[in-house]
């Protein structure tokens, strides 16, 4: 679901400019005309961000703040000021804004650019603030992870290298469970009470990245209207997991060396050095080896790296284990989704266990959450859909469009709604959801 923002102003014209950039954006936007207006949508609705003009009739945007911190305290905020007042944004960041915006604003990128950062970083310390509680309700017991003699044998060197501070590097097909035993090993290790940071490298741009990491300092670039913390500083004292280490640019691999060397690197723009205390575990299904040979990855980064490698088996490879994961997933889908499920039919089991699994353990979790969403009663061989790897959405001639209108409809209600969920369920990009929602009207 879309990000919900709440746009205070009482002026008229700022406001429509928000509410426009922010809605092209694919935003979910209300528009409050003052702070009092203001305080009534907190009380009606959550909110993910509000962005607010700080000087006000009746209201200011600070008491605003302040009062809306007490009825939505996980709701961030970014204050806009006009350029001679910046005193007031000072104040309003001492209050626990997140960041401000001097108007008249330059581009909307400016107020893009800073939205999109609030709201990643939000979403960034949200996941390091409940991971204590995801490690306790939904962490795999280690006996599920490392079924099987290959995974018992990876258990063995997990147990070995958790106490120490060595880099980990784990490699293995996509799916195969590469950040499980990453936590694993940060669950493991002295520094379990520290943070666990995730960063997927593939999922951003050179530029993103580098700051991602690193941080940056105020004006660096387009946008950087403030300094931030990097995953490495946020990751001090805990762990950082880099995850798809094989797809970093020769820039990006240069700087990681010299964290790696010196436990120290600069934000984007600065040139204060900062020391970090960071264990590094690095993933890829990628041969790095061979990256090394072909020019495209650094020989003395790779060796940083690889310190202590953990190849992780393919589902294929330890397929004695596919019917234990298959019940541990169906127990757990049972549970969320509220359903009584008795288990799988023999037809069921069989085809599970004949099946090539392309996208291995990872896949066999989406095709039992699928599963558990479509049966009632048990789980049949229809309902797992395993003609074809990757898609649930057969051709029209060979499956009656009315049964995939109703699958997706299912889904759908199932989720929430969650379009991008529903489409990880189904097995589909979310692009190609999109189309089947449109074309059957749903």
């Amino acid at each position: 679901m879309s990000k919900a923002i709440l746009i205070v102003d009482d002026d008229e014209l700022m406001r429509s400019f928000l509410a426009t950039v922010l809605s092209e954006e694919g935003y979910r936007v209300e528009e409050a005309r003052n702070g009092g207006e203001g305080l009534t949508h907190l009380g009606k609705a959550d909110f993910d961000l509000v962005v607010t003009d700080l000087r006000m009739p009746d209201v200011s945007g600070l008491e605003l703040m302040q009062e809306g911190k007490k009825v939505r305290p996980e709701t961030r905020w970014i204050v806009i000021t006009a350029y001679g007042s910046i005193g007031g944004a000072v104040d309003a960041m001492k209050a626990g804004a997140s960041d401000y915006l001097t108007k008249p604003f330059r581009n909307p990128d400016e107020l893009r650019h800073v939205i999109e950062r609030v709201l990643r970083e939000a979403d960034s310390e949200t996941k390091i603030s409940l991971l204590s509680e995801e490690l306790g309700r939904q962490f795999p017991a280690a006996e599920t992870i490392f079924l099987g003699e290959k995974m018992e044998r990876v258990r063995n060197l997990v147990n070995d290298v958790a106490p120490t501070t060595a880099t980990v590097l784990v490699t293995g097909q996509s799916g195969t469970g590469k950040e499980l035993v990453a936590r694993m090993i940060h669950k493991l290790s002295p520094r379990r009470e520290g943070a666990f940071v995730a960063v997927h490298c593939a999922a951003l741009a050179e530029n993103l990245l580098e700051s991602e990491l690193f941080g940056h300092e105020r004006g660096a670039f387009t946008g950087a209207v403030s300094a931030r913390k990097g995953r490495f500083e946020l990751a001090d004292g805990g762990t950082i997991f880099l995850d798809e280490i094989g797809e970093i640019s020769t820039a990006v691999q240069v700087k990681l060396l010299r964290v790696l060397q010196e436990r120290e690197f600069e934000r984007v723009g600065g040139t204060k050095p900062i020391s970090v205390d960071v264990r590094v575990i690095a993933a890829t299904n990628k041969d790095l080896k061979a990256e090394v040979a072909a020019g495209r990855y650094r020989e003395d980064l790779f060796y940083r790296l690889n310190v202590f490698p953990i190849v992780l088996p393919s589902l294929v490879e330890r397929r004695e284990t596919i019917h234990f994961l298959a019940g541990y997933f169906l127990k757990k889908f049972s549970i969320a989704f509220g359903k009584t499920i008795a288990g799988f039919t023999p037809g069921a089991r069989s085809a599970l266990e004949n099946y090539p699994w392309p996208g291995n353990v990872r896949e066999l979790q989406n095709v039992i959450e699928r599963a558990v969403i479509l049966a009632q009663g048990e789980i049949d061989v229809k309902h797992l859909n395993l003609e074809s790897p990757r898609t649930l959405l057969a051709p029209a001639e060979s499956v009656l469009k009315e049964n995939e209108r109703d699958t997706i409809r299912k889904v759908l209600d199932e989720v929430g709604g969650n379009r991008k969920r529903a489409a990880q369920i189904l097995g589909i990009s979310l692009r190609t959801l999109q189309y089947r929602i449109k074309e059957y009207g749903l």
